[in-house]
């Protein structure tokens, strides 16, 4: 056998047992336990009308790429994806996969008393991502960055900031790309590059993940674990990737504030000043409120 080829069979063979270990003990989140969710169900606790199939992807990774994510990120440049999250989309109720995964996405803390999760996605982007440090590190407070790697990977400085700064790097995919139109290789793909560059930056790989346009499948769950991730949606969505006014994002957050609450923000895909500006405002009104801003612990 090849060196190469032994090194990813054990690296595959750690991420495995990672994710056995993870699905054993994390505890904080809760996943769905509806019986049967169907495109009907929302995952994020709101229900805004669901997108139109037009407003997918406009971009994809190009396929083919090579095993070296630094081979890949010389191929795979940003695309022109809108970001509108599916949140009328969730997965029916699979059957249980082996090795044992989930099949629903985390949806909020639990048994954490008046805490709340801020998640950003798409980033990281220098326009917008260092000011979002500033503020949370101004206040104290630590978030989730689900990163997409065609962004991470010419912006690893940010990505080391996020992790000196004790917040949570997770992976969203490296092209965001809508996961259940793609074949099996093409996922593991999206995932694993992503989560080659955050090993690279980093140290070591991404236990959380979040699907692209919270669109998730069977097959994303399972690749997911083999690479030693757990799956988590939202709660609350600020539907910031509209770029609505400032204050109509404020608002959402205050108004599905409460105890365990995952809430959706973006710092990339567009225009995120709105964003930006946001979380100057109703983060220290969270706090005033009696609220924590934390990060799950593994």
């Amino acid at each position: 056998m090849k060196k190469d080829e032994t090194t990813t069979g054990r690296r595959a063979l750690l991420r495995l047992a990672a994710a056995l270990g993870a699905t054993a003990t994390v505890g904080v989140f809760a996943a769905d336990r509806l019986g049967g969710m169907d495109e009907g169900t929302t995952t994020g606790g709101v229900r805004p009308a669901r997108p139109a199939p037009a407003a997918g992807p406009q971009g994809q990774a190009r396929g083919g790429a090579p095993a070296k994510a630094q081979a890949r990120a010389a191929r795979l440049r940003p695309a022109a994806y809108r970001l509108q999250p599916m949140t009328g989309y969730a997965p029916p109720a699979f059957r249980r996969a082996l090795p044992p995964v989930r099949t629903r996405p985390f949806l909020h803390l639990t048994g954490v008393g008046r805490s709340m999760v801020l998640t950003f996605d798409d980033g990281p982007d220098p326009r917008y991502t260092p000011e979002i440090l500033d503020t949370l590190r101004r206040h104290g407070c630590r978030a989730m960055f689900f990163v997409c790697g065609e962004m991470a990977v010419d912006n690893q400085d940010l990505l080391k900031r996020m992790a000196e700064d004790g917040h949570v790097v997770g992976n969203h995919s490296w092209s965001h790309p809508l996961v259940p139109k793609l074949r099996p290789s093409r996922i593991r793909e999206e995932l694993g590059s992503t989560s080659d560059v955050i090993e690279r930056a980093l140290g070591a790989p991404p236990l959380w993940y979040r699907a692209p346009y919270g669109a998730w499948n069977r097959l994303s769950f399972e690749i997911g674990a083999e690479l030693g991730m757990e799956p988590l949606a939202w709660t609350v969505d600020t539907l910031d990737w509209q770029e609505p006014p400032t204050d109509r994002i404020v608002q959402r957050v205050l108004d599905g504030a409460g105890e365990g609450v995952v809430v959706l923000n973006h710092d990339a895909g567009g225009n995120r000043s709105h964003s930006v500006a946001a979380l100057k405002r109703y983060l220290p009104r969270l706090l005033d409120a009696g609220y924590s801003v934390t990060v799950p612990r593994r």
